[in-house]
């Protein structure tokens, strides 16, 4: 028998939120931001420009482009772009309280920090990938960087290093989510899971587009018709 999707659509609409949203964890006991480790935590020197770099989180994986010297490009929600013009105080290390109103506002900007504010405390696995596109992808990043859109669906992290890399933004992580939201849609059984989850995604993930909303209030209205 099938498990009841109702409170499997609640938690994995959390889970994935979370993913998305890169929310960093805090230390137990702590109100404040996890301090980024020293410079020099991490061994750079295995690193070539142009890598993809990824920081494997628990729900998510982040990812930037190294740029050289210590540097790297990546998009990150950030409010303070769509408020303020102050570069000093842009280029400061993002709290988790301006990602979280970036995520709201979906307003981001790709950054280039270094290597230990990247990976805050995480590990770093080097995706060399082909090496033809190394350069195009360090030089797609140096010309993004700055103020940008964002989107937790259409335009987040892997959308841009996938861009910089091969010319064509795709995140495998939000696709795959989408593939699980289709499929509580799809499931005749959780049709109040589908019309939470269709809702949920239009206002935490942007508009949807207009060929999924019919699939999201169809098997509402005929619910509430039988």
């Amino acid at each position: 028998t099938m498990k009841n999707p109702v409170p499997q659509a609640a938690s994995l609409l959390l889970e994935k939120l979370m993913l998305l949203v890169h929310i960093r964890p805090l230390p137990a006991g702590s109100g404040g931001e996890t301090p980024p480790p020293a410079p020099g935590y991490y061994d750079t020197s295995c690193f070539k420009r142009g890598d993809l770099l990824e920081v494997p989180r628990t729900l998510f994986i982040h990812f930037g482009i190294y740029l050289g010297d210590n540097r790297v490009a990546h998009l990150m929600p950030d409010i303070l772009p769509s408020i303020t013009d102050d570069r000093r105080q842009i280029q400061q290390v993002v709290t988790n309280k301006r990602l979280i109103l970036g995520v709201l506002a979906r307003s981001a900007s790709v950054r280039v920090d270094t290597v230990e504010d990247f990976a805050y405390g995480g590990s770093i696995l080097v995706n060399h990938m082909d090496r033809l596109f190394e350069n195009q992808a360090a030089r797609r990043a140096e010309k993004l960087v700055g103020a940008t859109a964002y989107s937790l669906l259409w335009n987040n992290c892997e959308h841009f290093v996938t861009y910089c890399r091969y010319g064509a933004p795709v995140s495998f992580q939000t696709d795959k989510f989408c593939e699980t939201v289709k499929m509580i849609i799809r499931d005749q059984r959780s049709v109040l899971a589908s019309v939470l989850v269709g809702l949920a995604s239009i206002v935490c993930l942007g508009v949807a587009p207009s060929t999924t909303l019919p699939t999201i209030f169809i098997p509402f209205f005929l619910w509430m018709a039988g």
